[in-house]
């Protein structure tokens, strides 16, 4: 007998959930557009190799996405969207995997070659263990083996995206070798991310103060990895790097679209608290303890991951 939640547009209890639909059409969404670029012959001289680099993009942007959602369901107070997290884990993993596809396809389905570039070349080893990663959280995601494993080690075992993540970001800027803008962006937004994590874990009130202060140190971090990565890899200044980043002329440098994303937060704290007082009061660390002392079988929705 078919299980009713077995469609993942569907809740708990089977019911259509209109919040996790929108969200699997919107996983789609990149996907489909990459399949109309090939079909019309938009994807450049080298389509494939085109292909690889958006599959790689998307799969590191929803990986930020599911690392969002709990920040954002404590910000806006939105209890439901943690119901989400596991689709966009599971869709960054599918990203990945097809990136993966994709390269062997490039390297003319030589497996052989494909072991021997992933060993020789250190960035595609080091997006391989991302992936390899991604697997081992994506097989163990479901609500049996948050059971099977027991909720403790199953939090403990997830907490590893946060390496994972480390390691796909890395790959990303290696095989942007100059122009890592992109990289160096989701970089910073991964520094926001945990930024907030460590701000909640030591029971800091998630205000708009703290937020204001947590995106301006972001921003700036993000300015002087930027400059940092410069400076190391071509051997420009790296004041002069970031002098640039004051430079509104041609291009926004990352550092501002990290501030930018960090202050979205603090109007979104702040549109809480204004127009629903009862859902902006700041969680504390009496309930972080609760959700922590939950079920196993809500590990995987409820946790703090």
């Amino acid at each position: 007998m078919m299980r009713p939640n077995v469609f993942p547009w569907n809740d708990r209890a089977g019911r259509l959930s209109a919040l996790k639909l929108t969200v699997f059409g919107a996983v789609l969404v990149p996907l489909v557009w990459l399949a109309v670029q090939a079909a019309n012959g938009w994807l450049g001289s080298k389509p494939v190799t085109e292909a690889i680099h958006q599959t790689g993009d998307w799969a590191v942007r929803f990986l930020l996405l599911s690392l969002l959602v709990s920040p954002l369901r404590v910000v806006a107070n939105w209890p439901q969207l943690i119901t989400v997290r596991r689709m966009l884990g599971l869709t960054a993993l599918a990203y990945t995997a097809l990136h993966l596809a994709l390269f062997v396809v490039l390297q003319g389905y030589d497996l052989q070659k494909v072991i021997s570039e992933i060993v020789l070349r250190v960035y595609l080893t080091i997006g391989f263990a991302a992936l390899l990663g991604l697997v081992i959280l994506g097989v163990t995601s479901t609500d049996g083996m948050v059971r099977r494993l027991g909720s403790m080690r199953w939090n403990t075992l997830h907490k590893t995206v946060y390496a994972i993540t480390t390691l796909a970001l890395v790959h990303f800027a290696l095989q942007s070798k100059i122009d890592v803008t992109q990289a160096v962006l989701m970089a910073g937004l991964f520094f926001w991310l945990m930024g907030f994590r460590l701000l909640r874990r030591y029971g800091v009130a998630l205000g708009a103060l703290p937020l204001c202060a947590l995106a301006l140190a972001t921003g700036a971090l993000t300015a002087f990895t930027e400059a940092g990565w410069y400076a190391s890899m071509t051997g420009l200044s790296g004041m002069r790097v970031l002098w640039a980043n004051l430079d509104f002329e041609y291009v926004i440098r990352p550092a501002w679209w990290v501030l930018l994303a960090g202050l979205a937060m603090v109007a979104i704290t702040a549109a809480t608290a204004r127009f629903n007082p009862a859902r902006g009061r700041k969680e504390g660390p009496r309930q972080g303890r609760q959700t922590r002392r939950l079920a196993p079988s809500a590990a995987s929705t409820e946790q703090l991951v």
